[in-house]
């Protein structure tokens, strides 16, 4: 590649007839196309060798001027390099820029999206939660790896990040992070983000992500039977962590809410309702959408239960962290007898399901008490009602079968 790269020294005379010395000006060729930049050393007229490229004699004067010129030279081939290496695109004004200090600010993914987590973080609670926050956080973590991983680099510059790139980002969290696709595809929208922030300030000249769809696999949603439920209701249990834990889990069976919702509820959220009953007005963290909800009689009695503790931050309700909870409630389905994998998100599609639209209430109330902003995300629990009763009226329909088989065998 050096082939296409050739470096040449010359002199400019003045425009004064009378001149004796003559600047001496750097000629950068690269692929054919030039660059150049006044060194700004002068030599006199009749000592400067154009074929040497160089002042001639033995003088202090011509070693000091020969000795900048072979530093300069070296600095060209640096800055060449440096280019190379960082597989940037090459030319001789960009060698000729890096080299005079008037390269165009260079900008690192990394380093972007650390800029962009650290702003973030000063508006967790006004803006954006600290679940979020967080998962720009590992976003990022996983983009160190990959490109530690794939290019043996602390970081890289963002016009680097192609459709290449992001391939080889996703096989990278389907592989070393063993995540399934959905996962993949959650972090990837993260990293999105943060090259679209790149391409909106200019820093690359098109967007890789143009003609990339982020698709998630339709996977489906468990929810708790009624039998389930009731059996988690019902259980006894002999520490006071599980018996708080199940508690929160069926108000959220009951409401709707999200953990990170019922988490920072206060006497304050409830409010008197158009039917004169108490309702829960919340601002939901992930959406910033305002949910009103009714609270019906197992949700009021669990506020009951707790309304003269003296909880932290005056919570509605006692609660562990997020991590805990999942773990406590890894042990309430061993001891009701639940195979699911449950989880507290479960009471979510367990309230879009088994509580509400399996009883009747309309898709649309649903959708404003679960706080979506699009019908059709509340639509995906519909249409899991409707294979649930295709699969009784399946049932029912064996079942009426053998009766009449069973009642023509008798005649």
């Amino acid at each position: 590649m050096q082939d296409l790269l050739s470096i040449l020294f010359y002199i400019r005379k003045s425009r004064n007839k009378n001149a004796t010395k003559a600047t001496v000006y750097l000629r950068i060729t690269y692929s054919g196309k030039r660059a150049e930049a006044s060194t700004f050393l002068s030599v006199p007229l009749g000592k400067w060798n154009a074929k040497a490229n160089k002042v001639m004699g033995h003088s202090a004067e011509a070693k000091r001027v020969n000795h900048h010129l072979d530093i300069l030279r070296k600095h060209v081939f640096r800055a060449y390099q440096e280019l190379l290496d960082q597989e940037e695109e090459i030319s001789a004004i960009r060698i000729r820029n890096r080299l005079v200090g008037l390269e165009e600010s260079r900008h690192n993914i990394l380093e972007v999206f650390e800029t962009h987590n650290q702003k973030m973080e000063q508006l967790v609670g006004k803006d954006f939660s600290f679940r979020t926050l967080q998962r720009y956080k590992t976003t990022k973590s996983h983009l160190t790896e990959f490109i530690k991983a794939e290019y043996n680099l602390e970081d890289m510059s963002v016009k680097r990040v192609e459709l290449t790139f992001i391939n080889a980002f996703i096989y990278f969290l389907k592989t070393e992070k063993d995540l399934a696709h959905n996962s993949a595809m959650k972090y990837l929208a993260y990293f999105k983000k943060i090259v679209r922030i790149c391409y909106a300030n200019g820093w690359i000249d098109q967007d890789p992500f143009y003609n990339f769809k982020v698709r998630l696999q339709q996977k489906e949603r468990e929810f708790l039977t009624r039998k389930e439920l009731v059996s988690i209701i019902q259980k006894e249990f002999r520490y006071k962590r599980l018996e708080q834990v199940r508690d929160l889990f069926i108000f959220s069976c009951y409401t709707g809410l999200s953990y990170s919702d019922v988490c920072k509820l206060t006497p304050d959220d409830i409010v008197l309702g158009i039917d004169g009953d108490q309702w829960l007005r919340v601002k939901r963290t992930k959406t910033g959408t305002i949910s009103n909800i009714p609270l019906l009689e197992m949700a009021q009695e669990i506020i009951e239960k707790y309304r003269d503790q003296e909880l932290p931050n005056n919570a509605l309700l006692p609660h562990s962290s997020n991590q805990k909870t999942n773990s406590f409630l890894k042990e309430i389905a061993v001891l009701c007898g639940i195979t699911k994998d449950l989880t507290f998100h479960m009471a979510r599609h367990t309230f879009a399901t088994t509580v509400t639209l399996a009883n009747g209430v309309p898709i649309e109330s649903v959708s404003k008490m679960l706080g979506h902003r699009s019908i059709k995300t509340t639509q995906h629990y519909a249409k899991i009602i409707d294979r649930k009763l295709g699969e009784d009226v399946g049932l029912l329909k064996e079942k009426l079968k053998q009766l009449d088989q069973s009642s023509s065998a008798t005649k």
